[in-house]
């Protein structure tokens, strides 16, 4: 038989989480292991089970939705996450993109289109419902752009700075998991990421890049040239 996806379900209403997991539940391909009512205990428990998709809503309390996809796409990069909402304003699903959404779905969507949104991005695509997909090309094209004439270090995330550090310091995958307290899993993704970013190939690469940026002092350097910076886990 084969291997269920595991689903997290992050929804504020409880009478629209239960009914999402009671009809994810009862198809064959999905099972919910896990809920949260806001952005707080979904970043806990999406940390915590690691699920292959987790669906999220933009209001939540404590923490909203974008926030939320924003930190996951930093600490769980394996885990695709779906915006599921009843907002079609352009600027909400920009945002949610440019946070690291893998799919953008309308809670007025049938289960069928929910379903088949949830496939597209576990399957690696990006997903948004045909409401907006023709009204947001155009922003997102854009914005796109803009982000484009960032520098590669500019684009790289508080994590991905904290694994390059470490690289740069002469650490493998399995210590560098062990010093953010994160996956080995996680650690390959986020150097696969820095890698595709800067355009390298190698750990030597990432070391000279890492002591270039000033990450990792030289050794035998002099007092604050080539000062490692800090960074806040």
């Amino acid at each position: 038989m084969r291997k269920k996806y595991t689903v997290v379900i992050a929804e504020d209403h409880t009478i629209l989480r239960d009914g999402l997991k009671s009809l994810l539940n009862a198809n064959d391909e999905f099972k919910v292991i896990g809920e949260a009512e806001d952005g707080l205990n979904a970043v806990r428990c999406i940390k915590e089970k690691t699920p292959d998709v987790a669906l999220v809503d933009i209001n939540m309390p404590n923490m909203g939705g974008i926030s939320v996809i924003k930190e996951i796409t930093q600490t769980v990069p394996e885990t695709k996450t779906m915006v599921l909402t009843i907002h079609s304003d352009e600027e909400y699903a920009l945002d949610s993109f440019l946070s690291g959404a893998n799919g953008y779905c309308l809670k007025t969507s049938s289960l069928k289109e929910l379903l088949s949104a949830i496939r597209t991005v576990l399957s690696g695509k990006t997903y948004a419902s045909p409401e907006i997909s023709d009204k947001i090309y155009e922003g997102y094209s854009e914005r796109h752009k803009q982000l484009k004439t960032k520098s590669s270090w500019d684009t790289l995330t508080r994590r991905e700075l904290e694994v390059l550090k470490q690289v740069g310091e002469g650490f493998q995958n399995k210590d560098i998991a062990g010093n953010l307290r994160i996956s080995v899993k996680t650690v390959e993704k986020h150097r696969e990421n820095i890698n595709q970013k800067l355009g390298l190939h190698s750990a030597s690469d990432l070391t000279a890049y890492a002591i270039k940026k000033g990450l990792v002092a030289i050794k035998g350097a002099g007092s604050g040239f080539g000062a490692t910076p800090s960074y806040a886990c």
